[in-house]
């Protein structure tokens, strides 16, 4: 019988500014690691904030979390969901990423933001929601990337 699939979105707050050297640094050892772990997902910055997919058997994401939550470089881990799933989202990243932005404008009227959502300590749906919205997003960004537009 295999293990159990899970998916596990956290947030949390840097404990420090993170510049891109750092981020480099981060990115290249979590996909490492998760490589050799059997884990997948994204990871998604903005403004000192974290929000981060990870998906793989339960055992190893439990022991994941736990080793993310000691970590000095963030603070205020918070789990926001935790599923088990029939399949992953992210079979292709050791752990995909994107920084976000602030667009730095004003925001239009009726407009909702995917990130605070999952930020905010929102329902569960309204979590699982913001997070296939931000996946969308996610995935967009990367094709764009891998074909140049």
């Amino acid at each position: 019988m295999s293990a159990e699939l899970v998916s596990v979105v956290y947030t949390s707050t840097a404990s420090q500014p993170f510049r891109g050297t750092a981020l480099d640094e981060l990115l290249a050892t979590c996909r490492r690691r998760n490589g050799e772990h059997d884990v997948t997902g994204m990871l998604l910055y903005r403004e000192g904030r974290f929000i981060q997919v990870l998906e793989g058997p339960r055992a190893t994401v439990d022991s994941l979390i736990e080793a993310i939550r000691r970590d000095r470089r963030h603070h205020d881990l918070r789990v926001l969901l935790d599923d088990a799933i029939p399949q992953r989202r992210f079979t292709d990243w050791t752990m995909g990423y994107r920084p976000l932005r602030d667009s730095g404008g004003a925001v239009p009227d009726g407009y909702r933001d995917s990130f605070d959502d999952l930020d905010d300590g929102a329902d569960g749906e309204t979590a699982r929601r913001a997070l296939a919205e931000l996946t969308l997003w996610f995935r967009v960004r990367a094709s764009r990337s891998v074909t140049g537009a």
